[in-house]
């Protein structure tokens, strides 16, 4: 790299975020889909439908996607909900992130 200073670099002064601009926020009710990994199996299913049952009643059952790893050891579960607020979010996280089955929620 040359003498010229790091901060000079035009593609760097794309990635400075400006203290104005915020991510943007969800505007609830809203429909969002919650990614759950984990360990395969019927148990890593049923604990999905439970903790949705509790933290979004009567959620569409049609909204859920299953996606299996290659060598079958992890599933992916997406859900649809309607989202009603954020502790609603934080709640149904939670929940999800304590069982050992459950090795990330997105």
């Amino acid at each position: 790299m040359s003498d010229q200073n790091v901060s000079e670099l035009p593609f760097l002064e794309i990635l400075k975020v400006n203290d104005s601009q915020k991510a943007p926020k969800i505007e609830f009710p809203c429909e969002y889909p919650v990614k759950i990994i984990g360990q395969s199996g019927p148990e890593l299913y049923r604990l999905v439908i439970r903790v949705m049952e509790t933290h979004s009643p009567g959620f569409e059952h049609s909204k859920i996607t299953v996606r299996n790893s290659k060598n079958r050891n992890f599933q992916a579960i997406t859900v649809i909900i309607i989202a009603t607020g954020p502790d609603q979010l934080e709640s149904l996280f939670s929940d999800l992130k304590v069982d050992p089955l459950v090795k990330m929620v997105l």
